[in-house]
């Protein structure tokens, strides 16, 4: 009883766990609007605007700051995470959903085989962002630290 008590006690985790929330949530209405269908994957799946990546990463980091100032070793874990994070979100995770989608036009569209292997399903290709949707991610993630760390 007294380890959920920390746990849910514990504002920098649940400003964290937030970040990601909001952002998913976000994700999967803006994706209703564009294509005017609920597709479930975009609640839990990667890719897309607003990053959830960052938000959760820029909300640890801003509660942390928060909680233990920026000068603190707290903080300085949790920024460096948030921007290995983001940079992977831009560089090699949104290049690898480039990928996915040639090699899928590839594969299904021109229906070839790979030495006799034909592929089951189509291959993940919401896996990375661009600069904006990272960005939107960070400010999002900032903003929800900002609102629910005080205290």
């Amino acid at each position: 009883m007294n380890f959920w008590r920390e746990i849910l006690g514990n504002r920098v985790l649940i400003c964290a766990v937030a970040g990601w929330v909001v952002a998913q949530v976000l994700k999967t209405l803006i994706d209703v609007c564009l294509n005017g269908s609920l597709n479930l994957e975009r609640l839990f799946g990667s890719g897309g605007m607003p990053s959830s990546h960052s938000a959760t990463v820029c909300a640890l980091a801003m509660a942390s700051g928060m909680k233990y100032g920026p000068g603190s070793f707290e903080f300085a874990v949790c920024f460096v995470l948030a921007m290995v994070v983001m940079y992977d979100a831009i560089g090699v995770r949104q290049e690898t959903g480039k990928q996915a989608k040639l090699l899928n036009s590839v594969f299904f569209e021109n229906i070839l085989n790979f030495d006799g292997v034909i592929l089951q399903e189509k291959l993940k290709e919401y896996v990375g962002h661009t600069p904006l949707q990272v960005a939107a991610g960070a400010l999002l993630g900032i903003g929800v630290a900002a609102l629910i760390g005080r205290g």
